[in-house]
């Protein structure tokens, strides 16, 4: 489905409470997706990996959430090595911010030695987090931002990790697909409920 010209934060609240949600094409169109099957990832299940435990221990990272929202947008927009389009256009980073500066959007960053070096994004509606995308500038720091997210997702209840689609990025963080029908049981439940959005206390 094609874009409307209507996309506000309003829209992605009904988009996203709906099982929809946009992505751009790179000459800006935004398409809305409702895919079937659905990738999520159960957060009672996840492990970190042996070779992230010791960098967890190390005390390299620090941690914060929602102190840098669009910066960690941006970031997860900007051209990689191995990917030069970008899904995230100027005007979906507009309608997030919105949707953030609402309290339905959050980012988890990860900081070494006061400087922005990972992190991730998505929206919070319910107990569901739908995941949109995360970045990284040193080795691991986008697997300490998912780690703290589960954490996070774990300490406040959370009922569902939507990751949208399969791939191999989600695969290693135990991603799986299910069918639409049982997606949508999901996040009728995970509606019904609030959770806060907070990292569990030290």
């Amino acid at each position: 489905m094609e874009n409307d010209n209507s996309l506000t934060a309003e829209a992605l609240i009904y988009a996203y409470t709906s099982g929809v949600f946009p992505m751009a094409e790179a000459d800006g169109t935004i398409y809305w997706y409702r895919p079937d099957p659905r990738a999520i990832i159960p957060i009672d299940t996840y492990k970190p990996s042996k070779s992230l435990k010791p960098i967890l221990n190390r005390g390299q990272f620090e941690i914060r959430i929602d102190t840098s929202f669009e910066t960690v947008m941006r970031a997860c927009a900007a051209p990689r090595a191995y990917e030069q389009e970008t899904w995230i256009s100027e005007e979906l980073i507009q309608a997030y911010v919105d949707l953030h500066a609402m309290g339905f959007a959050h980012s988890v960053e990860v900081y070494e030695q006061g400087d922005l070096v990972g992190g991730l994004y998505g929206v919070h509606i319910g107990s569901v987090f739908f995941g949109e995308s995360m970045f990284m500038k040193v080795s691991n720091a986008s697997k300490v931002a998912f780690h703290y997210l589960i954490e996070i997702l774990r300490f406040n209840d959370f009922g569902l990790l939507d990751t949208q689609f399969i791939n191999d990025n989600v695969q290693r963080y135990g991603a799986i697909e299910i069918k639409r029908t049982a997606y949508e049981k999901l996040l009728s439940k995970g509606l019904l409920r609030a959770s806060e959005f907070k990292l569990p206390a030290k």
